[in-house]
């Protein structure tokens, strides 16, 4: 259904631009309609949780700009044709379209238990390989590519405005492609559009220059124009992708058609261990399924909340801790919580929790405002209605730390809590703390509220 042409957003969104280096308002092509292509895993193993973070920044930013009234499409593509899957299949002795089908199972699994449902789109390379012959051909039509014995080349210095999304001179540029084709490219600078089947490989498809497989870098252009068209609203993916991935789609898709493939190129910054970037080639990960069975999937959310989406994540215990911590204010909290409307005091609160978010997606500001509202609700000496957090958890994926079954503690339970609070009165600290802990062996926690020490069950995870 089309919006309508005088569709007006309840605020004014922004978002960092790499292109120019700016945080720069979100324009549509059409009224209150937004597409996002995010770059996805190239599945040759299973996913860590840096390659998790893209996955959770863009569904979120989606669930946000729907919250706003935006009719949202989310494109996230998975590459299943790829150097490094022949190389991994080779290693395992399978062939590489069994090793990227096992993947891609994984991949949609480990996903699937974020909970924050899946992109209205995610296409195959190996599906879209009739579109991207046709966009290497109007690049060689074009005179922006050429081919050689069965490969096919970008003509880098062919783009005047080459190297403007990551603000790189083209002396300084290295495709990473190593000495791969070197003989057969015109210059250093260009890259691979298509590349000539090689002894071993057990795929390929044929095309005008000879059978082959596409590409990295124009898989993803191709995939992107198919179902989102030019111009469309944000390019996403992680920051490791801006040079040469994004670099190379920009040119390819702007050659190509004398467009631009999109109008805000954004950027999350990389999940670190110990200080590096977590990568497979380094072999400092933490697998997504992993995680989630060590953390939970409510903590590893607000572990990815926590941090900016630009800046570079670390992950050790302690930032895990605080994450399953405010997991628990919220479950917690839920216990005081009515259903129906919050108090006059959480209007100013849900105002600055969006307009952060409205703000370059600044989901570790909202997420201090939320605890901001914990707080406040804590201090109420009457029950509070839920609708506003659970309006605001609701964009983290998050609204069912608000569902929490009220139970009464057992008499036993009860009978050790005032004993505990008597100890405590007496400053009979040894016997407090035996109390407390014959507490927990029951399965109950004593937790301080503006009405005096009250029972929690103890949280399983």
């Amino acid at each position: 259904m089309p919006r309508p042409a005088n569709f007006s957003p309840v605020r004014e969104i922004t978002l960092h631009d790499t292109l120019t280096g700016r945080v720069l308002p979100l324009r549509t092509r059409e009224p209150g309609r937004v597409a996002i292509y995010a770059c996805g895993p190239t599945v040759y193993g299973r996913i860590h949780i840096g390659n998790a973070r893209p996955f959770v920044v863009f569904a979120l930013l989606k669930r946000f700009l729907e919250h706003e009234g935006y009719d949202v499409t989310l494109v996230a593509n998975i590459t299943d044709v790829n150097d490094k899957i022949y190389a991994a299949a080779s290693a395992a002795g399978i062939g590489s379209v069994a090793l990227a089908q096992e993947m891609i199972a994984h991949y949609l699994a480990d996903t699937d238990r974020l909970g924050l449902g899946r992109p209205d789109h995610e296409p195959l390379a190996s599906e879209t390989i009739g579109e991207i012959i046709d966009l290497i051909q109007i690049l060689i039509d074009r005179g922006h590519a050429y081919a050689v014995d069965g490969d096919v080349y970008f003509a880098v210095r062919s783009d005047e405005h080459y190297g403007e999304l990551t603000h790189r001179r083209l002396e300084d540029l290295d495709q990473g492609e190593g000495r791969e084709g070197a003989e057969r490219k015109r210059d250093p600078l260009d890259f691979a559009l298509w590349k000539g089947r090689k002894p071993g490989e057990d795929t390929a498809w044929d095309a005008p220059w000879g059978a082959g497989r596409p590409g990295w870098h124009i898989e993803c252009s191709a995939m992107a124009e198919k179902l989102l068209g030019l111009d469309f609203e944000i390019h996403g993916g992680g920051s490791d992708l801006a040079f040469p991935h994004h670099e190379n789609e920009a040119a390819q898709t702007r050659a190509a058609h004398g467009q631009p493939l999109a109008r805000l190129w954004v950027h999350n910054g990389m999940v670190r261990l110990a200080q590096e970037k977590m990568s497979k080639s380094i072999g400092n990960t933490l697998l997504l399924h992993a995680a989630l069975d060590r953390h939970g999937r409510d903590a590893l959310i607000a572990y990815f909340c926590a941090g900016h989406y630009r800046q570079p994540l670390e992950y050790d215990d302690e930032r895990m801790e605080a994450a399953a911590a405010g997991v628990n204010r919220f479950r917690e909290v839920a216990r005081r919580l009515r259903p129906g409307p919050s108090p006059d005091w959480s209007a100013p609160l849900r105002m600055e929790f969006f307009d952060a978010l409205a703000e370059d997606f600044n989901t570790p500001r909202a997420l201090a405002t939320a605890f901001d509202w914990v707080r406040e609700a804590n201090r109420s000496s009457a029950p509070v209605g839920d609708a506003d957090l659970r309006e605001m958890l609701g964009v983290f994926a998050l609204e069912n730390l608000l569902d929490v079954e009220v139970v009464v503690a057992p008499e036993r339970a009860q009978t050790l809590m005032r004993e505990r609070e008597a100890a405590r009165a007496e400053r009979d600290w040894a016997r407090a703390d035996a109390l407390r802990d014959e507490l927990h062996g029951l399965g109950w926690a004593v937790r301080d509220s503006p009405d005096g020490p009250e029972l929690t069950p103890v949280d399983p995870s």
